[in-house]
């Protein structure tokens, strides 16, 4: 196949958005074989690989699209999944823009190629085609245990599953995936394609133990005690942070937590839903990034009639991904930066009935290097919603920290980690969210991943 030298990467084929937004279809309909090898011929295989250094989990990413422009597609999962455990999950997730795609030498005179795209097409043509079950490594008789089934503890068993260790993972919720079932709609990353990776990991032996809350059913010490050599913790970040302004408690005001679990794991969306979702008809996401995004396109698709997204900086800073900031335009989402919310409003029977903002401007750069969003006089004013979603950060749960002894966590709640993920505890290693906070899945992932190895060199003595 020829060069393809064309500036602009290949488009993603997807659902219009005058229909997507009242149905929770995955919108992004994935290239067809014709388009990925025209969007992998655009790849020149530069030596030095520079989109390589950009990613977490260190695919090789020109060698794959190699085997992609050369129609060799099974070949092409091969190479990805020597390194990433949920290529599907990753293709469709990702921040490419700002990893791999970030430094991928065609984006200096046009676009880059379209890594991610390309991976969500092979693993999902190897997802559709391959009926062969990944070879389970001879066991060698070492157990480790993995608590958390979310991005960081999936990847963690995976390698050290495929390198013989017996793997169980403790998971709090009753399915396995951790943000990647509760926190991502069905429309971005369909659930069935999620529990279709989980069975990948499975089949190499490792053991998911649901409904089983390390702090409250066991604690790390008794996992040490039954005879694991190991205890990698990838729990997340789920506890919601709110703002502390007067009127959250009323009816109506969801942590985005709270709100994405019922529609993604809950299926609030449902007619006969065990777990609805008050039918609100103009709705306020306070927050700017993904999981922002993320509750505006649900809220949406929920049937709200109008849906804001309040954010205090201007659209320049919004934190979200371009595409989801694309794609919610699109959708009819209504942007209202530059504003702050100063009180939450109720009616008589405790329900939301607006809410107090405050117009900002930017002003001199904070610690983070962004302009500090500063208020402007005079400029209070009341927005009309009946529903409120907090989507401005979240931290780790205190539970495990609380009840393991000589584990050491940071003033945010974090827990301390070095950069193999070992703790201050023995033994005791951690990554994810659970260590920096709310972050990417492939960060989680490539945290999972370099744990992996160091537990794996500690055993051995290394």
């Amino acid at each position: 196949m020829k060069p393809n030298m064309s500036q602009t990467k290949n488009p993603m084929p997807s659902q219009d958005p005058k229909v997507r937004a009242h149905n929770f279809d995955e919108v992004a309909l994935g290239y067809t074989a014709e388009i990925a090898q025209d969007e992998a011929s655009r790849c020149l295989g530069c030596k030095a690989m520079p989109c390589v250094k950009g990613c977490p989990v260190n695919i090789q990413i020109p060698e794959f699209i190699k085997k992609v422009a050369e129609g060799e597609f099974e070949e092409a999962y091969k190479i990805i999944s020597r390194s990433s455990a949920l290529p599907a999950i990753c293709g469709r997730v990702c921040p490419q823009e700002t990893q791999c795609e970030g430094l991928c030498v065609r984006g200096k005179k046009g676009d880059p190629v379209g890594i991610g795209r390309l991976e969500r097409f092979v693993a999902d043509y190897h997802m559709q085609n391959s009926t062969e079950k990944p070879e389970r490594p001879a066991p060698n008789g070492i157990k480790v245990a993995v608590v958390g089934a979310g991005p960081a503890g999936l990847t963690c068993a995976g390698d050290l599953a495929k390198m013989g260790y017996e793997v169980s993972i403790f998971e709090a919720l009753h399915v396995a995936g951790g943000v990647l079932v509760y926190g991502i709609p069905e429309f971005r990353l369909p659930k069935a394609i999620v529990a279709k990776e989980i069975e990948g990991l499975k089949a190499l032996g490792v053991t998911i133990e649901t409904n089983t809350i390390v702090g409250r059913t066991l604690t790390v010490d008794e996992l040490f005690d039954e005879g694991f050599k190991a205890v990698f913790i990838g729990s997340g970040a789920g506890l919601p942070n709110f703002m502390n302004i007067p009127g959250e408690n009323y009816k109506g005001v969801y942590s985005a937590n709270e709100f994405l679990t019922r529609v993604n794991l809950m299926k609030a969306y449902r007619p006969g839903s065990d777990t609805p979702i008050k039918d609100s008809r103009k709705v306020a996401v306070v927050g700017g990034g993904n999981v922002a995004m993320d509750a505006a396109r649900s809220a949406l698709r929920l049937g709200a009639d109008e849906v804001y997204i309040v954010y205090r900086r201007s659209e320049n800073e919004l934190p979200a991904r371009a595409e989801e900031i694309e794609h919610a335009k699109e959708e009819g989402i209504i942007f209202r930066t530059l504003t702050n919310p100063t009180e939450i409003l109720g009616d008589e029977n405790g329900f939301v009935s607006g809410m107090k903002c405050i117009s900002m401007e930017l002003g001199e750069p904070d610690a983070s290097g962004r302009r500090r969003p500063v208020p402007v006089p005079d400029s209070e004013h009341t927005l009309d919603v009946d529903c409120v979603v907090m989507a401005i950060g979240t931290s780790p749960n205190p539970l495990i920290k609380n009840t393991t002894e000589g584990l050491e966590t940071n003033k945010w709640g974090c827990i301390v980690a070095n950069e193999d993920g070992l703790t201050s505890r023995q033994g005791v290693y951690a990554g994810g969210d659970a260590v920096t906070g709310a972050a990417t899945v492939i960060l989680a992932m490539g945290a999972g991943k370099t744990a992996a190895a160091a537990i794996d060199k500690s055993i051995r003595g290394e």
